[in-house]
């Protein structure tokens, strides 16, 4: 027998804030959509620009977590499968819609306080602790054990 791969990666912006239900028997499933485009530039020199829409789905833990973590506008990698589904409208017409739903998801911008998730770059105020220099590293690990500094959940790498 062949072998097949129905396998799907994107990386986007989110359309719209994602949208948290359970099934009947208490399964979580978050749904939301993502945009991604490309450009390119045609023979005459004319710059073009084109986006698409993909109905996402995530299942289980990662979809409670899609709904925790994202919202309209944030970039994130997605890694999936497709998902076709048929069924028949109230007025009688087929109707059929493909999805992505995902296994795997990572945020790859840093949303603050003030920002909109516009998907912009984001640049540290201070040196990572592999750019800090060693006598830095020390500053920061006793910085770390200080109680009286309030922790951000927005600082949360997951």
């Amino acid at each position: 027998m062949a072998r097949s791969l129905n396998r799907v990666q994107l990386i986007g912006n989110l359309t719209r804030d994602p949208e948290l239900r359970y099934t009947p028997q208490g399964t979580a499933v978050c749904s939301f959509g993502l945009a991604t485009n490309r450009g390119w530039t045609t023979d005459s020199g004319e710059k073009k620009e084109e986006a698409e829409f993909h109905k996402i789905v995530a299942w289980n833990k990662l979809g409670e977590l899609c709904s925790q973590l994202l919202s309209k506008g944030r970039k994130v990698y997605v890694e999936g499968r497709l998902s076709t589904k048929s069924w028949t409208g109230q007025d009688g017409a087929q109707r059929t819609t493909t999805e992505v739903v995902i296994d795997d998801m990572i945020i790859l911008d840093s949303k603050r306080d003030g920002e909109s998730g516009t998907g912009e770059d984001f640049t540290p105020e201070e040196p990572t602790e592999k750019e800090a220099p060693k006598s830095e590293k020390k500053e920061k690990k006793e910085d770390k054990n200080d109680t009286n500094e309030e922790i951000n959940p927005d600082d949360i790498p997951f």
